[in-house]
């Protein structure tokens, strides 16, 4: 997968700037504050429908546009060219894919792929457990067609049931979404359950030669419930006095997580912050992998700030790995670093400066 065309309007300092990126590697120099890292924002909304920095109403519009405008457009690896637009007011969006009106910004979100690492990524590894569920279904939307199906009809009972517990609803009504609980969120963990078993010998292999002191021998699920003594059905039934009285429902998909096993240290409480750094690009870099081997491409790669979330070394055997795979890599910095220089015949460089891209080589 290959962008070839990204607008951007209304986005923190940009006004309304275009790029024409480079089939192979991407720079993006400039001072702190140009607006490098909303360049990878704006690819990051497309993909995931929100920026790795947060909602789009908590600053991401700039002061006096009404709204954030994106355009993207992007080659397969089968030679088909897509476009995709998202106009979202921090309230309201709309999107359209191919030239259509999309009705949930999920199909967007499916159509594009791009994995980023920014200095945040670590909370993949030591903060909570919604953005490891977000990880895993977002390699699982990309690659299974029925799981967004599933995911949705879960989404819709657990918000059904939920209603129902704040009003204290009936038995009889109780039991119509528990079985529709049940029955989608067994399929949902029976899907991340595989998933992870495809992911772990790839995230090991990464995480060897990454951060081989870290000994990570073992991905986790923990689906959310006692799987192993009870079904969901019987889960939820014998929750349902307690949810009653809190209002919500406690066990299900909606309350897993997964974790990392590590034979090189006690735990990820034990983690320094470089290592938790090392963990979280080997879980990206090696799910990027798996995409590729199960959809026949790679995903676009953004790394925001390379030079400071990495040392030489590891900046050198990442760079020169995606290469390797033919990958299309953007990377932000207020300079270019060594890693990238080193491939300066497939690098593409431009300049921001106050909100304005200005393109100062292409590779051929």
């Amino acid at each position: 997968m290959r962008l070839t065309r990204l607008d951007i309007a209304g986005l923190r300092r940009f006004d309304g700037v275009s790029l024409a990126p480079g089939p192979s590697l991407n720079l993006l120099t400039g001072a702190n504050g140009a607006g490098k890292t909303s360049v990878l924002e704006a690819m990051h909304l497309m993909a995931y429908g929100r920026s790795f920095r947060g909602r789009v109403r908590d600053g991401l519009i700039r002061q006096g546009a009404q709204a954030v405008e994106i355009f993207i457009e992007w080659e397969e690896a089968t030679g088909r060219t897509r476009k995709a637009g998202l106009r979202h007011t921090g309230q309201a969006w709309q999107g359209r894919l191919d030239g259509a009106d999309v009705a949930h910004l999920g199909e967007l979100c499916a159509a594009l792929t791009v994995v980023t690492f920014e200095p945040g990524s670590h909370d993949l590894v030591t903060g909570g457990a919604e953005n490891r569920r977000r990880l895993i279904d977002w390699g699982l939307f990309h690659v299974e067609q029925e799981f967004l199906v599933v995911w949705r009809r879960y989404a819709r009972a657990l918000k059904q049931r939920n209603a129902l517990l704040k009003a204290g609803g009936r038995a009889e009504e109780l039991d119509v979404w528990e079985r529709e609980l049940a029955e989608s969120g067994e399929a949902i963990t029976h899907s991340r359950e595989a998933y992870l078993g495809h992911w772990m010998p790839r995230f090991a292999s990464e995480a060897a030669d990454l951060a081989p002191s870290l000994g990570i021998d073992r991905l986790d699920l923990q689906p959310g419930w006692r799987r192993d003594e009870l079904s969901l059905a019987d889960a939820l039934l014998l929750a349902r006095s307690r949810d009653l009285a809190t209002g919500f429902t406690s066990v299900g998909p909606h309350r897993a997580d997964w974790r990392i096993g590590y034979a090189g240290i006690p735990g990820r409480e034990a983690l320094s912050r470089g290592q938790a750094k090392l963990t979280a690009l080997s879980l990206l870099l090696s799910q990027a992998r798996l995409h590729a081997e199960l959809a026949g491409e790679w995903p676009v790669i953004a790394f925001d700030d390379l030079a400071s979330e990495l040392d030489r070394d590891h900046q050198a055997r990442v760079v020169d790995g995606l290469v390797a795979t033919g990958a299309q890599v953007f990377v932000t910095g207020t300079e270019a670093p060594p890693a990238l220089l080193a491939h300066a015949e497939r690098l593409a460089h431009v300049r921001v400066e106050e909100g304005r891209l200005r393109p100062e080589g292409q590779a051929s």
